[in-house]
């Protein structure tokens, strides 16, 4: 399959020297390698798949396996045990809008027990409220000012960041992700958010996988330098967890939670959702590669240079993949499609070629005929949409102008189609 040719103009190719088999970064669509997508409909024993029945009993499982053992490692099916402990921080937050409230979680396993802390903000006096449910970068002091929200005495991220002195979070670091995370807006909406530190469930640096989570979700006797799950996984584990306690909320709508994610975290809101369907919606903000961008174009990041940089994001298989995108059995198209038959947003900008936009367009455009088998007859675009020109079909897409980022137009996007799928 060759794909289409983007219209958002060429950029200069160079050479990425970091990777493991070092070879041009491409962002020209004229030096798009021929590539075959596996088919996502035909199952092992080569049969096509021709109704839902079939698809969640046989090729569904197959590809959720094939992603476990090729890219990701599995998300933990260890037995543990969490328990909740809820502070409210304020009830009267904007104006009376709104409550903010600490979750304090202790996951216990065979292995040991771990903490981490939910923040988790939803209008007042209301309650089924369908809730965005993500992790964040910096802590959860830096989604908003206010005074009272826990800054963690031990942190675990690379000591390097802007937001750490001496491994604690810098107070002046509070509010510094507002614009990412709009309370204000999403209050006024109807909708609740509930976010955790990603950090507090794997550091984001190659330790070995010995820290945060995975000791405590590692099977017995396992070495986890070359068996464990990827942080993807450990970090998806994390979203499911906040999923534990927003179920049993009385505020919250746990038939409406929305599995949302920017950047390495959109590619881990994806994995989780293929995981996880208590989550109603999924919503990868430019994830790239290993996220919703095929891999078998090789434009912008590519396993290689991901895996180089990143080593500790994926399973050890992965890694047999660098330079050799041709071999993957699965790709990214694939991914999006375990989402069905629940809605699923791709979102991209126009700067952001390192993700690749059209690979990301592309993914998602190959997922119409899974969910043709659920009923779902979509007018999906067959070109790339202009800039800020969505459409929200139950498979949505937008190409967002400027660079990497979340920004408000997305989260106006994201409102409007939930609003769509899941509240009217």
């Amino acid at each position: 399959m060759k794909s289409i040719v983007i219209s958002l103009g060429l950029i200069i190719a160079f050479t990425f020297s970091g990777c493991n088999n070092e070879r041009e970064t491409i962002y020209d669509e004229a030096n798009v390698p021929e590539y075959t997508l596996p088919a996502t409909l035909v199952n092992s024993t080569g049969d096509t798949v021709s109704n839902y029945v079939e698809w969640n009993q046989t090729r569904r499982p197959e590809i959720l396996e094939m992603f476990e053992k090729e890219v990701y490692g599995p998300v933990s099916e260890l037995e543990y045990q969490v328990g909740f402990a809820v502070t409210i921080l304020s009830d009267s937050l904007l104006n009376g809008k709104a409550v903010m409230k600490e979750i304090e979680a202790v996951v216990t396993t065979a292995n040991g027990r771990d903490t981490f802390m939910i923040l988790y903000v939803h209008p007042a006096g209301m309650k089924k409220v369908p809730v965005f449910t993500g992790l964040n970068f910096s802590g959860n002091h830096t989604i908003d000012s206010f005074p009272g929200i826990t800054i963690h005495s031990e942190w675990v991220r690379n000591s390097e960041s802007k937001h750490i002195t001496g491994n604690v979070a810098n107070p002046e670091s509070r509010g510094t992700s507002k614009s990412r995370w709009p309370l204000e807006l999403l209050i006024n909406h109807g909708y609740g958010v509930a976010t955790a530190y990603y950090g507090e469930f794997d550091p984001d640096y190659d330790d070995g996988f010995e820290n945060g989570f995975h000791p405590l979700f590692a099977p017995p006797g396992t070495d986890r330098t070359k068996h464990s799950p990827g942080s993807i996984s450990i970090w998806a584990k994390g979203m499911s967890l906040i999923a534990d306690y927003l179920v049993g909320d009385t505020i919250s709508d746990p038939t409406r939670l929305i599995a949302l994610g920017h950047s390495r975290l959109g590619k881990t809101a994806l994995w989780c959702g293929a995981n996880d369907t208590r989550f109603a919606a999924v919503i990868s903000n430019n994830s790239g590669c290993g996220g919703a961008a095929l891999s078998k174009r090789e434009f912008g990041e590519t396993v290689g240079s991901i895996n180089n940089m990143f080593p500790h994001w994926f399973n050890d298989r992965f890694n047999h993949y660098n330079g050799k995108e041709k071999k993957l059995p699965v790709d990214q198209h694939m991914l999006l499609a375990l989402m069905a038959p629940r809605p699923v947003y791709v979102a991209s900008a126009t700067e952001d070629q390192w993700a690749d936009p059209m690979g990301e367009f592309l993914a998602l455009s190959e997922t119409v005929p899974v969910y043709g088998i659920f009923g779902y007859d979509q007018d999906f675009p067959e070109t790339l949409p202009p800039a800020d020109k969505p459409y929200d079909g139950i498979t949505a897409y937008h190409l967002r102008s400027g660079p990497h980022d979340i920004t408000a137009f997305d989260w106006h996007m994201f409102i409007r189609w939930c609003n769509k799928w899941l509240v009217d």
